[in-house]
């Protein structure tokens, strides 16, 4: 089982956000008037060199454009969107090869309580590029925090809207150090009853602070969720949905070479059969080759004629 989940993390992470976001509207985030999540879309994008891009998360929108929504603890805004100028190149480009359409692209960058001034917009001559910033300096991740944990302790449900606010707490201002906040963001998911919240509240802390979390924590928690009941049903599912997606892959090859020879077997018995048709009646040849009976006659129709018109006028 442990194996099977270390080789499953990311997909169980994104199973877990999809379920979570999907249908969410991002007013959370202060992002008013934007069309509501879709799906959640793989974020890794094929790059040049041997190594793999990504990015944080990708959305797809209600009406069919890509959010393409970044974490910051910096504000190195012409390295970061140079960066996201690649994502989105990437995205156009994949999009343009298999749908053959241009997407529209929104970038949402969400910054840590440590920057407190960002630029939105970066001009080089034609091209151009910007992003829409939240900055989580302007949340109070402790008033936050404790609002919620007092639902939780008193086994109340939470709305959409606190899981996804919980899930970016420990990114809010707080007296207390990035570390100790992403500890006790998790520490109080654990205590929720409803596992699926547990898990996606677990998953989406995990995404969020990801160039930030302590590495050996961060296996700690993984090796928790392991025992996660949710957890190992959706490991179930994945297996389920990757065993069908290999077989239906396996008997759509299968087919394509049935197909394949198929042809060439078809082939094979058209030369043949045009070999004898100086030297045997249709209805042998018919026989010897598995042709019917009708195109061993169109074929000596096709030779006919072809000789006809080769004879000089």
């Amino acid at each position: 089982m442990a194996r099977g989940i270390s080789y499953q993390a990311k997909d169980i992470l994104f199973k877990s956000l999809s379920e979570l976001y999907k249908n969410q509207a991002l007013d959370v985030y202060g992002l008013h008037g934007l069309p509501k999540i879709k799906a959640l879309l793989p974020n890794e994008f094929p790059a040049v060199q041997a190594s793999t891009k990504r990015s944080d998360t990708l959305f797809l929108l209600e009406d069919d454009s890509i959010l393409l929504l970044e974490y910051e603890s910096n504000n190195r805004f012409i390295a970061n969107h140079l960066k996201y100028l690649d994502y989105a190149y990437r995205l156009l480009d994949t999009y343009y090869k298999t749908e053959k359409q241009v997407r529209p692209i929104r970038i949402v960058v969400i910054y840590t309580s440590d920057v407190t001034r960002v630029e939105e917009q970066l001009h080089a001559g034609d091209v151009f590029i910007s992003s829409k910033a939240v900055l989580l300096c302007e949340f109070n991740g402790d008033a936050i925090f404790h609002a919620i944990e007092e639902k939780i302790r008193n086994n109340e449900p939470l709305t959409a809207e606190e899981t996804m606010k919980l899930i970016l707490v420990p990114l809010m201002q707080s007296r207390y150090d990035r570390q100790t906040m992403i500890e006790k963001t998790i520490g109080l998911a654990k205590e929720i009853t409803d596992e699926p919240t547990q898990l996606h509240i677990i998953a989406g802390v995990l995404t969020a602070t990801d160039k930030l979390i302590d590495e050996h924590y961060a296996k700690k928690v993984k090796e928790w969720m392991k025992m996660n009941k949710v957890l190992r049903l959706l490991v179930e599912e994945l297996e389920q949905e990757k065993e069908l997606a290999v077989k239906a892959a396996m008997e759509e090859i299968e087919e394509r070479m049935k197909q394949t020879l198929q042809e060439t077997a078809k082939k094979k018995a058209i030369d043949i059969a045009k070999n004898l048709l100086d030297v045997l009646p249709i209805h042998e040849i018919a026989k010897r080759t598995g042709l019917s009976i009708a195109e061993v006659a169109d074929l000596a129709k096709e030779m006919e004629a072809s000789l006809h018109n080769k004879e000089p006028q």
